[in-house]
């Protein structure tokens, strides 16, 4: 079997992988992406609501060095940001080989090289790659996590992932339960009020909750003033905007949104209107589940039981990494995530990176695209130099 021998392989052509490729390209580092569905950004495409949109303004979004067209709202919506990622692609010519699945990534140890396993699931053949240097890109969200409920595989209701929820025009006039209160279980429990359902969310956690323009300025005073000076304008403001909400089952935590977003820990989540359903009862909140009996009943940590025809689970996703990367341990640990935090987690040892696993969003991702490509360019040039001096 031939072997395709490139610089460069990046696994995975969501925006981080796209990213990547674009940068090596503007240096003329020849790469090729490898991506397992039909399609980049194929989360954005394929599994995500219809009223989705950046939660972030689009100044603290946009990939490196092709800004948002102007013309854009502050907020972009999906169907925007999918055109933003297709004129990204074909402005920097990015070689994507889709239908392409990484079985395997190793170290060859007669090459010194990262050697790929790959099922081109178009043409049902077995492909190798090898490359001096590997980008894994694949990303925190390559596969759907739902948690294990007691009772969950007899459920009787329809039960979903998030990813397959598109909007809740099939779910009118039926009981459903969200749970999850990040920005995808928030803002789905308000989509589905809106469509008729009558509709209650999970909400285990502590939380911190703001409208996206709050955010926006938030981002915008971290640009000037400490991260404790500006948690505690962001908490000021959330307690002006929508008071005490103890009694309606959402406790901020003690520590600020964006302190508590740079160690890693809970995430902001951006309300869209969920909140003032949940004040005016239009939205019930419960805490975590117990269990799930006969039919299609839910038990709760407290007690309470209810009847749901559905459940969608805005439980996040997980990382694939270990299912295919077998010498993992140059960058990755047991989870499937960098061992060095951030902002050391890009690279590891033996020419292998990591784009899109800083837990921070598109941002993080152009933060890293510009760093992996800046370093093999160094790599590529120090070596050049060395042999011409």
């Amino acid at each position: 079997m031939p072997i395709i021998e490139v610089p460069v392989v990046i696994v995975g052509a969501g925006p981080a992988g796209i990213a990547t490729a674009g940068c090596l390209n503007k240096l003329r580092i020849s790469n090729i992406v490898l991506e397992r569905d039909d399609c980049p950004a194929s989360l954005w495409r394929k599994r995500a609501y219809d009223r989705l949109k950046l939660h972030l303004g689009k100044d603290f979004c946009s990939l490196p060095h092709y800004p948002f067209p102007s013309d854009f709202p502050n907020f972009v919506p999906r169907v925007d940001f999918l055109r933003y990622i297709d004129s990204y692609v074909a402005h920097f010519g990015i070689a994507i080989n889709y239908n392409c699945s990484v079985d395997s990534a190793f170290i060859d140890q007669s090459s010194g090289k990262w050697r790929l396993l790959v099922t081109n699931n178009s043409s049902g053949a077995d492909e190798i790659y090898e490359a001096e240097f590997l980008v894994v890109a694949s990303g925190e969200n390559s596969e759907e996590y739902i948690p294990n409920i007691q009772g969950l595989e007899s459920y009787q209701g329809e039960s979903m992932h998030c990813s397959k929820y598109l909007n809740g025009r099939e779910m009118y006039k039926k009981n459903v339960l969200v749970v999850g209160c990040g920005n995808s279980g928030m803002e789905i429990a308000y989509d589905l009020s809106n469509w008729g359902a009558y509709t209650s969310i999970v909400i285990r956690s502590q939380v911190h909750y703001f409208t996206k323009e709050m955010v926006y300025v938030g981002m915008l005073m971290l640009k000037h003033f400490m991260v404790e000076k500006v948690d505690k304008m962001m908490v000021l403001m959330s307690k002006l905007k929508y008071g005490n909400m103890f009694k309606y089952g959402l406790t901020r935590p003690q520590e600020g949104p964006f302190a508590l977003k740079i160690k890693g820990g809970t995430t902001p989540t951006i309300d869209v209107g969920c909140v003032e359903k949940i004040k005016k009862g239009k939205v019930k909140v419960y805490p975590g589940i117990s269990s799930i009996k006969e039919g299609k009943v839910v038990k709760f940590v407290d007690g309470q039981h209810a009847h749901f025809d559905a459940i969608i689970f805005a439980t996040g996703y997980k990382t694939n990494v270990l299912k295919w990367l077998k010498d993992y341990k140059n960058l990755f640990n047991e989870n499937g995530m960098p061992k060095p935090s951030y902002p050391n987690h890009w690279k590891g040892e033996h020419g292998i990176y990591s784009a899109g696993f800083s837990k921070r969003g598109l941002e993080g991702i152009s933060f890293d695209a510009m760093k992996i490509a800046n370093d093999i360019n160094f790599t590529l040039t120090s070596r050049v130099n060395q042999i011409t001096s």
